[in-house]
């Protein structure tokens, strides 16, 4: 059974805000800073553009949010193992969320 992306989407964004609120940002050398705030503000633009693909009125307009957040997704996989070198995440993390990126990315038909 397929899930909703937008459902996917906030599981993923509520599973990795417990991870990135427990870091102390500021406490951060500038590129780590970069990074984490990155991830929270892309992770916030992917939910809002599934959110706007599934409410998407025609085809194109669906078509066009798919392929933003699509290329956003692709953003947070980057930034997911950017932070891995820093330790935020382990190698089980990065596997586990890359999965999930694939199944939203899959379900943005």
């Amino acid at each position: 059974m397929d899930t909703s992306p937008f459902l996917l989407i906030k599981s993923l964004e509520t599973q990795l805000s417990r991870v990135l609120s427990a870091i102390d940002v500021f406490d951060l050398p500038m590129a780590e800073q970069k990074l984490i705030i990155g991830l929270k503000t892309e992770l916030t633009d992917a939910r809002l553009d599934i959110r706007d693909y599934e409410l998407s009125e025609t085809r194109n307009a669906q078509l066009g949010k798919a392929r933003d957040a699509k290329k956003r997704l692709e953003k947070i996989r980057k930034g997911i193992l950017a932070a891995s070198e820093y330790n935020v995440f382990g190698a089980a993390d990065v596997a586990q969320v890359s999965a999930q990126l694939e199944q939203i990315i899959e379900n943005l038909r």
